[in-house]
């Protein structure tokens, strides 16, 4: 993975020592709060719901585990709100029948970075010190400015991929990071890499999709893909470019930007994001970039033109690690002392949890964060350290955050898996469930973010109570279950074969439920939104349309169909019966409340 050169960490420590003095004279009331509020955001804080969120940035998802160590300590020390906070966020949530707010957590994100909800701001220049010295920050993960740059988890290791991604996104990152010209953009800018014959990075989805490949002459290139989002409209992205020269991506992502920030709207926020521009503007657009890059090379000398020294530079920072043998109980001895149950648990978490890896001595690993009694991503401050010590003692000291919420280890011995096993058993996170229902996306929702409509934790924990028999699970078969508390779609729930959308009516909580979505991976096929199947849903139905939605499937399955196969065979007819089925006449008063939301009534983009 990459190392910090003595500028970056110069860099990163100015910029923790910039914001130092920002807070202390914010705190000092010598810099309004307005003013104050988009330096913050710049640098990661947000203010939620009850106290302020932290997202740290975790550059196309690697961690090692010295930086996983550091953000447990954060957890374990700075993720302890006031009692006055707490007591009235518990308070709150009890009314809604949601008592338990975690402290002391860290939260795996869909983007793959990190984040805590509860570090009081007045300690938050101490935490910024802490990230520092450990090469990590939250530059960029808010505010109207290029996001943090995400790939695929298996970038560099899986078997079907031709290109590793990740020397390409750590000099876009660079390229990215403080860009005086993008730093204020109409709206966010999100940007994402593969270089895989599959799809793991949901390239279509964002403003900026990328794909490595070679042309007929073995040349390497990318195809550019534009204008994807998600939010109140939800946009596939379009092909820019079929083949463009590797070296010249700067400089046509410089264009792309550039025509962005001039043309892009900036009086209405909900159109303010380059889906709508590319959308509007369709052939034009695409004319404005080409014209656009042309005078970036022509005239401005295609300073970003990226020489081939520096990409092998980069590149020597992801050669595969040296492994390192540890002294241990020989791995088929201890498999060949399994009971029948250990046996058959390790077989399903070798279905389920194991991927297969370039090289073939070695696997990829993925721990499971969908845990009962955890929010879907949430790991304490002792389970992060855990986590740090497994990817010491079998992956080389290195791990990566999935976009689905969990953690992975990338260089396991497949001599290791049985001890592995046991490590993570009794870790808690050894569940075989890795892209079965209960392995859902989840957004923090209404208990913790203040743009939300409606909670998405407690929805997540009653489908994952329901759903613990791994029997069962097993049967069902892969299905993606994502759940969103706002249009924002912080859970991805257009991406969800199931997709659950919080959506607020008269100061209640409704919910949406859709069908087809997917994310471009190989189980799911092309890109596409789900289709709303009907009228809102009350919190308390949900659990029981998603039970009669998969019971549906289950009786008209073909023998080896997916669940998101079946829907596209059967279409929406049977799942709408299916769930109208279960849906239940809310009174008020001795009236009957049928509440149908259109998007256009959810919150913002």
């Amino acid at each position: 993975m990459y190392h910090y050169t003595d500028f970056d960490r110069q860099f990163i420590q100015n910029r923790a020592a910039q914001y130092r003095d920002q807070l202390e004279r914010n705190l000092n009331g010598e810099l309004k709060d307005d003013e104050f509020r988009p330096l913050r955001l710049q640098n990661g804080w947000y203010v939620q719901r009850y106290a302020p969120m932290l997202r740290v940035a975790v550059p196309y998802g690697e961690l090692s585990s010295r930086q996983l160590r550091v953000l447990s300590k954060i957890a374990r020390d700075y993720d302890q709100p006031s009692a006055a906070v707490y007591q009235h966020a518990s308070a709150t949530q009890a009314e809604l029948g949601t008592p338990h707010l975690p402290v002391g957590h860290g939260h795996f994100s869909t983007r793959q970075n990190v984040q805590f909800n509860w570090i009081p701001l007045a300690k938050s220049a101490d935490v910024m010190d802490l990230l520092a010295k450990v090469d990590l920050h939250g530059i960029q993960t808010s505010g109207n400015c290029i996001r943090n740059i995400t790939s695929d988890a298996l970038a560099g290791i899986a078997p079907d991929e031709d290109i590793d991604p990740r020397p390409y996104a750590e000099i876009m990152r660079q390229w990215s990071t403080l860009h005086p010209e993008f730093a204020h953009l109409p709206r966010k800018f999100k940007i994402a890499i593969t270089g895989a014959e599959e799809d793991r990075a949901a390239t279509a989805w964002h403003d900026v999709g990328l794909h490595l490949r070679r042309n007929a002459l073995g040349q390497v290139g990318f195809k550019v893909l534009v204008g994807g989002g998600m939010g109140r409209t939800p946009v596939i992205a379009s092909t820019l470019r079929e083949f463009l020269p590797w070296d010249q991506i700067l400089n046509y992502l410089e264009a792309v930007v550039r025509v962005y920030n001039r043309f892009g709207r900036r009086d209405n926020l909900y159109k303010a994001r380059i889906k709508i521009l590319v959308k509007a503007e369709g052939q034009r657009f695409v004319d404005e970039v080409e014209a656009e890059f042309a005078q970036i090379v022509a005239h401005d000398g295609g300073q970003h033109t990226i020489p081939q020294a520096e990409l092998e530079r980069v590149s020597v920072h992801f050669a595969p690690p040296t492994l390192v043998q540890y002294a241990q109980t020989a791995t088929k001895d201890i498999a060949s002392e399994f009971t029948d149950k250990e046996a058959a648990d390790y077989q399903r978490w070798l279905s389920q949890n194991v991927r297969a890896h370039k090289n073939p001595a070695l696997r990829a690993v993925t721990l499971s964060f969908k845990r009962l009694g955890y929010a879907p991503g949430d790991a304490t401050a002792d389970q992060l350290c855990a986590a740090a010590d497994l990817a010491d003692r079998f992956s080389a000291g290195e791990l990566r955050v999935t976009h689905e919420q969990n953690l992975l280890l990338p260089w396991v011995e497949a001599t290791d898996l049985p001890a592995l096993w046991l490590a993570a058993r009794s870790l808690g996170v050894a569940k075989a469930n890795i892209g079965l229902l209960t392995d859902m996306i989840t957004c923090p929702g209404g208990d913790f973010c203040a743009l939300a409509n409606a909670r998405s934790i407690p929805l997540a924990a009653g489908i994952a109570e329901r759903y613990q028999d791994l029997d069962e699970l097993f049967d069902i078969g892969p299905v993606d279950l994502h759940i969103s508390g706002c249009m924002n779609s912080c859970g991805h729930h257009h991406t969800g074969h199931i997709g659950v959308l919080g959506v607020d009516k008269d100061g209640r909580e409704w919910y949406q439920v859709s069908l087809g979505g997917s994310d471009g991976s190989l189980l799911s096929g092309d890109a596409v939104p789900g289709k709303v199947i009907g009228p809102s849903f009350a919190a308390s139905e949900v659990t029981d349309v998603v039970e009669a939605l998969l019971d549906t499937y289950r009786a008209q399955r073909l023998a080896g169909e997916s669940f998101i196969a079946s829907v596209r065979r059967l279409g929406l007819a049977p799942f709408k019966i299916a769930a109208n089925a279960v849906r239940h006449e809310t009174r008020e008063g001795g009236q009957v409340l049928h509440v149908h939301l259109s998007t256009a009534d959810a919150a913002t983009d």
